[in-house]
């Protein structure tokens, strides 16, 4: 048995860009992306049936291995309206490998196997048309286009090859070392093969209730701990919550950053320019109550999910569902009766609340020995909306009331679909006009749930109203909401249920769970597995301060400096950092680094290198160049820098132009293992020398911290004043600073330490919930001897206006602008 993880993807492209047609006779296929190995071959049947002790062992080979700087590339060369116009048909590559993603795109193909390309030799012709080798893709195009496309994919480092062939016969052919290995009509494919036909029984459905017991400090001690409810910080960290600077809610909000959102909220991705239009995202499931009455389940599922949009600002407008399933092996007409009922229940939502799903992912094999998955039908709903009206579930201000609105129940103990409706206007419209300040709508884990998560944000008590009666706070109350307002206001239909405290302890008539106890058993729970709170470090921490008198000037002035970005496999922060810098006046210039052959690569410097001749910044964003490996990061980055060409330009744009540099996470890395931090020149480093190692916490850690300005030493910071806190978000494994006490004081006293980790108060601490990696000296960014190459961890470049909104602070460091205003 394991937990149940599940990811969710939105994906938005302009209208303009997509291209819809069929294919015609000469019509060409190219792979696009990674090479075939046998990684997948038979990984979708093999999701499809049950294990067994041996099948661990057997079957790993099925299990696709990821790909993630190859899939970045796809993504840029999908985002480039050029390519993308091309594209009659595309398909990724799934269950079914070539055989599936290429045989779908036309009615007629002839597929050449022997084109495929390989991750290494030996795959024969069966294992080259099933293998589901991950991050590819099949694309059709006109055979005139072939060429065009073919370059810009080799631009964007892409392998692509023409793999078969669009014909006007409808028969998908394949072939391998010369040979017809098959040869099936389109006819076939298209029937689905022979009709099955299985019987269902439904049983009655069991009590689906919550059993409540013991008094009320007992109870909230227990929800708190529960896994379904408890802390998933040290769990969701792992995962890079701000890339693509369009997170408008963080995972986690608040002061402290301890309230979970109850949906995902991202401004839609555009390259240039600014939109205040984004997606809400959210999730509804119980497995207890499916488990009991599959059909129940299901219903409260889409009704959760929804309710989640709601509470989160979202409008009830242009909602959509999709669902992902996951049932036992089916073995009798009982096993087939859960997945029956529970799609009946979730079709019967969408009728009464007349909305639609338009895709799913279904699993019927979650069997293992003798061990059975429960009925599982998760329904994620979706919709778009405005930044402005994403709102965040965290109490705001003590002495506020917070309502209890609950829909009309149906004759079957639903939530009736009209009464739904009808609290769904009404919560928009209070959080609209400002009369409701936050909303959380209760989930697993009822009414004592939802107060503890929303009081732990900014660290509020809570006082129940004594007429809430104690089953109440701990049952379940799927279609509810808990509005937060301000004293005197009153939510019509709603009753209220308790007050928000200074006083840190949640109280319930006569008994009282101190602040401190509730959270340490909703925290610590996964500490010994997922961990987010380890003891820091017993050393003191000082804070830097050095205010700079001068700065230097550079050789010549622009009223539009240059900057190059260049963008290494497994970059990923090119695109943010273009339009940070765009915005504060400056003409970025992304410069994709190739590495397909050696060739690929000497162009790439040779370019860089020359372009570099006329810019007059060099900006290395962030990343995971080279996938991080072998043995850390950054390593991709600084040979390539360490190239004779691009070295003798950098030496020249630094030392003759007075020129600027500046890396962020994966850049600062590269700056730091060239020595162009704290040195500010190539040289070889050794073990004297500062570096950036793995954090104290032994995994990635992604979140807002706050860093206070050090020295402004740096024309990157000149609009800054030392002592000034600002919050930043961070995304990286490898962010922990090292150097030896004399090098610490030697950058401190030279104001080479630009900004460190702080507290709340703005005070420098190694204490891991503001100093994330256990940096000495709680170090976030240092600088060269005169300040012009910055190096820091954390991403300034993933600001913008309407993002973040439930971590409060000041975000806007202006080292951009800082950086522009130095060349004019």
């Amino acid at each position: 048995a394991k937990r149940m993880e599940i990811g969710a993807v939105i994906g938005a492209v302009p209208a303009s860009n997509v291209r819809r047609e069929k294919p015609a006779p000469g019509d060409i296929v190219i792979l696009l992306g990674g090479a075939t190995g046998r990684d997948g071959c038979g990984g979708a049947t093999g999701s499809s049936k049950s294990h067994t002790v041996e099948s661990l062992s057997e079957c790993g080979a099925e299990v696709q291995k990821g790909n993630a700087p190859e899939e970045r590339k796809l993504q840029r060369l999908f985002r480039n309206p050029e390519a993308s116009r091309m594209i009659k048909r595309c398909n990724d590559f799934g269950a079914g490998g070539v055989s599936v993603a290429v045989g779908e795109l036309a009615d007629g193909l002839e597929i050449d196997l022997n084109a495929v390309p390989k991750k290494y030799e030996g795959l024969d012709g069966t294992e080259l048309a099933i293998s589901e080798s991950q991050e590819r893709m099949a694309v059709i195009v006109a055979e005139s286009d072939k060429g065009a496309f073919m370059k810009l994919a080799s631009e964007e480092n892409l392998l692509a090859t023409p793999i078969a062939r669009v014909t006007g016969n409808a028969r998908m052919i394949m072939r391998w070392n010369g040979n017809v290995i098959a040869d099936i009509s389109r006819e076939f494919l298209n029937s689905n093969g022979a009709k099955k036909h299985a019987k269902a029984f439904v049983e009655a459905p069991g009590n689906c209730e919550r059993k409540i017991s013991g008094g009320f400090a007992e109870n909230l001690i227990k929800t708190a701990s529960d896994l379904n409810v408890c802390s998933k910080r040290g769990l969701s960290e792992r995962f890079d919550s701000t890339i693509g600077a369009g997170t408008v809610l963080m995972p986690f909000g608040g002061a402290r950053q301890r309230t979970p959102v109850q949906a995902m909220v991202q401004k839609i991705s555009v390259e240039k320019k600014h939109t205040d239009d984004c997606s809400f995202m959210a999730w509804g499931f119980n497995p207890y109550v499916t488990e009991k009455s599959p059909y129940r389940g299901a219903y409260l599922a889409v009704v959760e999910s929804v309710c989640r949009l709601i509470a989160s600002g979202a409008e009830f407008k242009d909602v959509y569902l999709s669902f992902q399933e996951y049932f036992e092996k089916m073995k009798t007409e009982k096993s087939w009766g859960k997945p029956l009922a529970a799609l009946l229940g979730a079709f019967e939502a969408q009728l009464r609340l007349g909305i639609g799903a338009i895709g799913g992912k279904d699993s019927m094999s979650g069997s293992f020995e003798n061990i059975h998955v429960p009925p599982t039908l998760v329904s994620f709903a979706v919709t778009t909306g405005k930044t402005v009206h994403a709102v965040s579930p965290e109490y705001k201000r003590a002495g506020d009331n917070v309502w209890l609105l609950r829909p009309a129940a149906g004759s079957d103990g639903l939530p009736d679909a009209q009464s739904l409706k009808e609290n769904f206007a009404r919560v928009t419209k209070l959080l609209r006009d400002g009369d409701a300040v936050s909303c959380y709508t209760p989930g697993y884990g009822g009414i004592a749930e939802a107060v503890l998560k929303c009081a732990f944000g900014n660290g509020f008590g809570f006082a129940f109203d004594e007429s809430v009666e104690l089953p109440q706070l701990f049952g379940y109350d799927y279609g509810a909401f808990l509005l937060e307002t301000a004293p005197g206001t009153r939510v019509e239909g709603a009753n209220m249920i308790g007050t928000v405290t200074e006083k840190r302890e949640f109280v319930y008539k006569n008994e009282k769970v101190p602040f401190e106890d509730a959270e340490k058993a909703y925290e610590n729970k996964l500490e010994p597995v997922f961990a987010c709170n380890i003891p820091p470090a017993k050393t003191s921490v000082r804070n830097v301060n050095y205010k700079a008198e001068s700065y230097p000037s550079p050789a010549v002035r622009h009223a539009k400096p240059k900057v190059l970005i260049p963008a290494f496999p497994g970059t990923n922060c090119e695109y943010d950092s273009a339009k940070a810098i765009g915005d504060a006046g400056a003409e970025p210039e992304i410069i994709v680094i190739r590495n397909l052959d050696s060739a690929a690569i000497r162009q790439s410097a040779e370019r860089f290198a020359n372009e570099l001749k006329t810019a007059q910044m060099v900006f290395i964003p962030g990343g995971f160049s080279g996938g991080d490996e072998p043995d850390g990061s950054g390593k991709f980055i600084t040979a390539f820098f360490r190239s004779a060409a691009v070295k003798e330009e950098v030496t020249d744009l630094l030392d003759k132009r007075g020129g600027l540099m500046c890396g962020i996470c994966n850049g600062f890395q590269a700056l730091i293992k060239l020595g162009l931090v704290p040195y500010g020149k190539i040289i070889e480093t050794d073990d004297e020398c500062p570096t950036l190692t793995f954090n104290t916490i032994a995994r990635h850690q992604s979140k807002i911290v706050r860093t206070r300005i050090a020295s402004n030493k740096s024309p990157w910071l000149s609009l800054t004043e030392p002592g000034e806190v600002y919050l930043v978000p961070i995304s990286h494994g490898e962010g922990r600073f090292l150097a030896s006490d004399a090098m610490i004081e030697q950058l401190a006293a030279a104001g080479q330490i630009a900004t460190q980790y702080c507290d709340e108060n703005g005070n420098a601490t190694n204490d891991i919930q503001y100093n994330p990696n256990g940096s000495c000296c709680a170090v976030e960014g240092i600088t060269s001897p005169d300040g012009r190459v910055f190096g820091k961890m954390g991403h300034s470049e993933r600001y913008a206006p309407g993002l973040y909104r439930n971590v409060p602070g000041n975000y806007e460091i202006k080292m951009f602008a800082s950086a522009v205003r130095y060349f004019r």
